[in-house]
């Protein structure tokens, strides 16, 4: 069996996520998408080929689609021209020709299947890697003084320090500094270089790389981005009042996200003045910033 992972026709659709990087270059669960993909095909007998030497065996799947790799062989026995799709009626996948609307079969799986359209859902993906981490991998250093309740994952020259309460599974990168007096829960990856300091929660979200969360902070169900800074105090809350579902707009439509809990989407290099809170669901762009005690009611793109 053997499959190319091809790049997405609407990566814009993720942004801020993706203003400036491509899809396959973000962590998930600290691993490049595209890294991730090609490991768990590779796991399941594919030979990653690139565009340039398909053949009609070769099965597609596009980036922005996350499947149980036994759907996808069950798609690779089939004849070419069939296209695989979700319960949803969403493309997941395809055998034998360029594009899926070239194909004249149609296949439908059960299986869990994620399609990272939109920012937060790259996040729902997240969640489901970290959470099915297997064991610990422990290569940094843990206070005696810490409590861990789940599954972590510690990169080289990190540190866990008094205080620190872990609940849930969680994947730290390398050079970390977590706490003192830190609480993180829920399925969370945290990149190289980061800082998640006293008084800190931090609940199922993906941080990136040399991102700096250090006093006083609430992050719930948020994707932020490398070398960002939140100012002491800064809140992303991640739940509306009436209990209804998040909203966002994503260029000009405004698209129901089918989540009762979702946080700030934080591109790169965003700076925010202390006590800054940023409404649910709201997406600030690369390098914007925010004054002290601002209050983000809309999008900042």
């Amino acid at each position: 069996m053997e499959a190319v992972i091809q790049t997405p026709h609407h990566e814009s659709l993720c942004a801020p996520i993706t203003s400036g990087h491509h899809i396959a270059d973000i962590l998930i669960g600290n691993i490049p998408l595209k890294d991730l993909m090609a490991t768990e095909l590779r796991r399941a007998g594919f030979q990653i080929v690139e565009l340039t030497q398909v053949t009609p065996s070769t099965v597609h799947l596009p980036l922005d689609h996350w499947v149980e790799v036994g759907a996808l062989c069950l798609l690779a026995r089939e004849t070419p021209g069939t296209c695989l799709y979700d319960s949803m009626g969403d493309i997941v996948a395809w055998k034998g020709c360029d594009e899926p609307d070239q194909c004249k079969r149609k296949i439908v799986t059960e299986a869990d299947c994620f399609r990272m359209r939109y920012p937060w859902e790259i996040l729902q993906v997240n969640s489901a890697v970290v959470e099915a981490l297997p064991d610990d991998n422990i290569l940094g250093s843990v206070s005696p003084l810490s409590e861990i309740n789940g599954i972590v994952q510690l990169g080289e020259g990190s540190r866990i320090l008094p205080g620190v309460v872990i609940e849930g599974n969680v994947s730290i990168g390398r050079n970390c500094r977590i706490g003192p007096n830190a609480y993180i829960r829920g399925n969370t990856s945290i990149g190289d270089d980061c800082i998640i300091g006293n008084a800190v929660e931090v609940k199922n979200s993906l941080i990136a790389h040399n991102t700096s969360i250090a006093h006083l902070s609430y992050v719930g169900d948020s994707v932020i981005g490398s070398h960002v800074n939140l100012g002491a105090g800064t809140i992303l809350s991640n739940y509306r009042h009436d209990g209804k579902n998040h909203r966002s707009m994503v260029q000009g439509e405004l698209i129901d996200t089918g989540l009762e809990k979702l946080g700030a989407i934080i591109g790169d290099g965003v700076r925010t003045g202390a006590n800054t809170v940023i409404y649910p669901g709201r997406k600030i762009g690369n390098a914007r910033t925010t004054l002290p005690g601002a209050i983000i009611k809309d999008d900042m793109m």
